[in-house]
């Protein structure tokens, strides 16, 4: 097992980020999901709560996240690359820390204007971000949908590429953020 990254391989501890946040992530669209669907209620607004803490864990995940990738090497895109996928897989992995940044932040600005206090499990409650404001709640609702659907369309192009790379292509791309006890380079 590979702790720190290589320039062919994303380490343990940066695999293990990714796919906790991949499951919080689907976690997240189903909890909003399914809230959509209740009416006003105290089932509602456990599972509201649920997906407050998640997104904060989210926040939390992403920023040692984005800190481990700042502190090791980055596996290096293949060279057969056309220059339009390079740029593209440029544009999305910065795209995809933004939206898992504004994401919670907007849902936690959201919950602030609508007076609905945000806590972490119910182990604290955070700090209101913006004061209570009917308007602001309104227009930050658009903003966290918005948010979420790009999301969703973002992975689904990472996910598409990285199923290109695996199956099309057949390169290392998925593989490599796959936990594999093989030392890097030995895999089929």
């Amino acid at each position: 097992m590979v702790i720190r990254n290589t320039t062919r391989r994303w380490g343990a501890p940066a695999q293990f980020l990714h796919w906790l946040i991949v499951l919080l992530v689907i976690a997240q669209f189903t909890l909003a999901l399914l809230a959509d669907d209740l009416p006003a209620g105290m089932r509602k607004l456990s599972l509201l709560s649920r997906h407050k803490s998640i997104g904060i864990t989210i926040l939390g995940l992403g920023l040692v996240r984005l800190g481990w990738r700042w502190a090791n090497p980055t596996p290096s895109l293949p060279a057969t690359l056309k220059p339009y996928e390079r740029g593209l897989a440029k544009a999305t992995h910065p795209l995809l820390y933004v939206l898992l940044f504004a994401l919670p932040l907007s849902g936690w600005m959201m919950s602030s204007a609508r007076g609905f206090p945000v806590s972490w499990f119910g182990f604290f409650q955070l700090p209101d971000l913006v004061s209570k404001d009917k308007s602001l709640y309104d227009t930050l609702v658009s903003v966290h949908e918005t948010l979420a659907w790009t999301l969703a369309g973002i992975v689904a192009l990472h996910v598409g590429a990285a199923l290109k790379h695996h199956f099309m292509l057949k390169d290392d791309v998925l593989r490599r953020m796959l936990p594999s006890t093989k030392p890097p380079g030995t895999e089929p």
